[in-house]
């Protein structure tokens, strides 16, 4: 079962709360979850990723997810390789490093809020 990587900030927390929406969407899915973030330990708390329903992941900007040693290191974290995780992300930088290293990647557009489309990516790539 494919653990799903999902992006925080402008994503899964926006305006320092989670988006409920993007929140019930995954919790249809019994796969584990890991929320991803550059954030450091003050941004963690001025973003609002405080207490969050999933484990989260960072490595406080050393380096930032745009540099694929992000996901090496989350990888070896975890004991998982690139076919065994699916991630979205609405930074196409940080998609296109994932990919970089084989991850299946969705570009999630923060502004439409598109949860159909993400639907459609997780059912498909699970």
């Amino acid at each position: 079962m494919k653990t799903i990587l999902v992006d925080a900030r402008n994503t899964f927390v926006t305006e320092k709360w989670i988006f409920l929406e993007m929140e019930e969407l995954l919790d249809t899915f019994s796969n584990t979850k890991i929320i991803v973030t550059n954030a450091n330990d003050e941004q963690m708390k001025t973003f609002g990723l405080i207490d969050m329903p999933y484990e989260i992941f960072t490595l406080k900007h050393n380096p930032d997810k745009i540099d694929p040693v992000y996901f090496e290191t989350l990888l070896k974290q975890y004991q998982l390789t690139a076919n065994e995780v699916i991630y979205f992300e609405h930074n196409i930088d940080a998609v296109t490093s994932a990919e970089s290293l084989g991850i299946v990647s969705f570009h999630y557009d923060k502004d439409k809020k598109d949860i159909k489309s993400l639907k459609e990516f997780l059912e498909k790539n699970i």
